[in-house]
């Protein structure tokens, strides 16, 4: 008899509980916590496959792959700019140290820890790459993904603008290569804003109210709350948009002499952009904030076209240069040094792929001769030997889900 009652009505309207057992209200062992998943075949093989693709070709541009842990200690993690992502990383005591331990949120940091300690005797500019799984304590209303797969490349040691143009072009160019069409990115000045703010005496509980509208797109806020500084961030936030537009709009405006610097650094990466990836779509949002927290200089957001959610992010920060005081040991602080660099998100670029048919599967009857599943598999067909006798290898070729059986020595479509 079907069982009626609060928790069946619950469990009707919420799909995200469905594996719950009702009559013992054990959890389903096929249930995982909010923003977790399983990936299944083939998505698993073509993540991984996608990854060695963008690998290679960070590779090829001299970027040395490098390895973190999964976790490290919280005091190193969240030290510096890592602080930016306290709020979502999750901790643990290590049993063995009985220290607090943190699981990664973000690649970056790891990196620049790793170039500034163990690679600190390392020529510069440093060229480092990665790849591995992230996870974060919530996800975003783009993306409610909580493990986020990162590939991503980060360039050590130059302040130089050719430095921030190569990884834009190079990311772009990566994700060209194995096929992401309609690309665009989007520049931003995370640091404009604060320059603008402190040449203009705006401070305190006022200056974050106008970051909030800012980061809301809030005009009205902004004319309300902004005093003197009103005019100025209201004509940047309508500059938004193509980078040639957004660059004569901005300098038409009277910026404060570091604000003027910081344009100016912005115009001259464009051109080498533009130099490197002539066809590369730029835009401009000279006050985004929000995801680049840490972030000291030019920094941008890809997009594709038609695509949900950014396929990653980058631009400069300090790489170095803070210590850490935690009960136990002073650090030294390495030298502080520019960097830039960027992510691209697994989850999102795959989105923005399409895929071909699979290569072909042969089913390999029991008592097969392995020389000829070599063969097979060395001209690119993927082998499925049986480890049984069956009485119809067609029928069984069609249950394992070949595309074909070897009959008589040759690959037969079934």
């Amino acid at each position: 008899m079907a069982r009626s009652g609060p928790l069946e009505a619950f469990l009707a309207r919420e799909p995200q509980t469905r594996y719950f057992r009702l009559m013992d209200d054990t959890l389903h062992p096929a249930l995982l916590p909010h923003g977790l998943r399983d990936i299944l075949p083939p998505d698993a093989r073509i993540e991984a496959d996608t990854v060695e693709r963008l690998m290679a070709i960070l590779g090829h541009h001299g970027y040395d792959r490098v390895k973190p842990p999964l976790v490290e200690f919280e005091s190193s993690l969240l030290d510096g700019p890592g602080a930016a992502m306290t709020h979502e990383t999750f901790r643990l005591m290590d049993p063995i140290s009985h220290r607090m331990i943190a699981v990664r949120a973000d690649m970056t940091l790891q990196i620049a820890r790793i170039a500034t300690t163990r690679l600190v005797k390392s020529p510069r500019p440093l060229r480092l790459s990665y790849a591995g799984q992230v996870l974060r304590v919530r996800g975003s209303q783009l993306r409610p993904e909580r493990q986020v797969g990162q590939v991503g490349a980060e360039l050590i040691g130059s302040a130089a603008p050719e430095a921030d143009a190569e990884v834009v072009a190079l990311a772009a160019e990566a994700l060209n290569a194995i096929g992401v069409p309609g690309l665009s990115v989007d520049l931003t000045l995370p640091v404009l804003v604060p320059v603008i703010l402190q040449a203009l005496g705006v401070e305190g509980r006022a200056a974050e109210q106008l970051r909030a509208a800012l980061d809301r797109k809030d005009a009205a806020s902004i004319a309300a709350i902004g005093g003197p500084s009103a005019e100025m961030l209201g004509g940047l936030m309508a500059a938004a948009g193509p980078a040639d537009r957004t660059l004569a709009a901005i300098k038409a405006i009277a910026l404060p002499d570091g604000a003027q610097a910081q344009v100016a650094a912005l115009t001259e990466i464009v051109r080498l952009i533009r130099e490197r990836a002539p066809d590369l779509m730029l835009t401009i949002d000279p006050v985004e904030n929000r995801g680049f927290e840490y972030h000291t200089g030019v920094s941008f957001t890809i997009f594709a076209r038609n695509i949900r959610g950014e396929l990653g992010r980058g631009g400069r920060y300090v790489a170095g240069g803070h210590q850490t005081e935690d009960g136990y040991a002073k650090r030294a602080a390495p030298e502080p040094q520019p960097s830039t660099g960027f992510t691209l998100y697994s989850d999102t670029v795959l989105r923005a792929l399409k895929f071909g048919p699979q290569p072909p599967r042969v089913l390999l009857p029991h008592g097969t001769d392995h020389a000829t599943g070599v063969e097979l598999r060395a001209a690119g067909w993927i082998t499925v030997a049986g480890l049984e006798p069956v009485a119809d290898d067609v029928a069984e070729a069609g249950r394992l889900a070949c595309s074909h059986v070897l009959i008589d020595g040759k690959p037969t479509e079934v």
